[in-house]
Formats: C-alpha cells, structure tokens, sequence
C-alpha cells in the first residue's frame, strides 16, 4: 500500500494547527520522554530516524504520557473540570493559554539564533535538519 505525502502532519506549520498545545523547541523533553515510555524509543539513540516517522510516533503521542498529560491540561476547556484542577495545573493551563499574548518581538538575529538552536537539536536527534 503506497501512501501519498499529502496527509502526513506538518509540525513545521504552526498556523497550520489552530489547537496548538505544544512547542517543539519548549516541550521537547516532554516528547523525548512521551516517545520513550509509549513507544520504547530513546530518539538520542536512533541515528536514523526520518523526519516523517518522528512526525508520525509524535501524533500518535496518547494522553498517558508526560506530553498528553500537559496537553490534556493545557487544552482542557470543561468548566467542571476546571473546578477540580490543583493550583500547578492551573498555572501550567494559564501559562501556555497566556503566552501568546506575552510573546516578545524578536529581532532577526534572535530569530536565527533560535532557529540555529533549534536545528542543533533535530541533527543531535535525527543526524539530519526537516525540510
């Protein structure tokens, strides 16, 4: 069975998700260690992963790990709900709900600065940057 490309996820389009609960540079332990305890998958170790199959492993990220724990939270809108959050979960909810509107204006060195950063991390992860 030969799948096309269209309808793999594109992690590198942001305004591409509207529910975007996390941040691939800020929650990246997270994904180390949601893709470690779900899939068994040490990604410091997996020379050769593709950019395609990290994409895939990451969506099918399920709420019992440390990654679907603080989206569940991040994302969760059930007033009842809410009502029996503890005070950290709320501050985890209210700092990422908030952080749009706090975001700094970068200058374009600082932009390529993180994005250098950024990249490091995806060679030290995969040996290879995303397309």
């Amino acid at each position: 069975m030969r799948i096309s490309r269209w309808w793999k996820p594109d992690f590198s389009q942001s305004k591409a998700r509207p529910n975007n609960w996390y941040d691939l540079y800020e929650d990246w332990g997270l994904i180390e260690s949601s893709i470690a305890m779900q899939y068994g998958i040490r990604l410091r170790a997996e020379p050769d992963m593709t950019w395609d199959e990290f994409c895939t492993l990451l969506a099918g990220i399920m709420p019992e790990t440390p990654l679907g724990q603080i989206v569940q939270i991040r994302s969760e809108t059930d007033r009842e709900k809410l009502k029996n959050f503890t005070p950290e979960q709320h501050r985890v909810r209210n700092e990422w709900r908030s952080r749009g509107l706090k975001q700094v204006q970068w200058t374009e060195e600082e932009k390529a600065k993180a994005a250098q950063e950024f990249q490091k991390i995806i060679e030290q992860a995969f040996g290879a940057t995303p397309e």
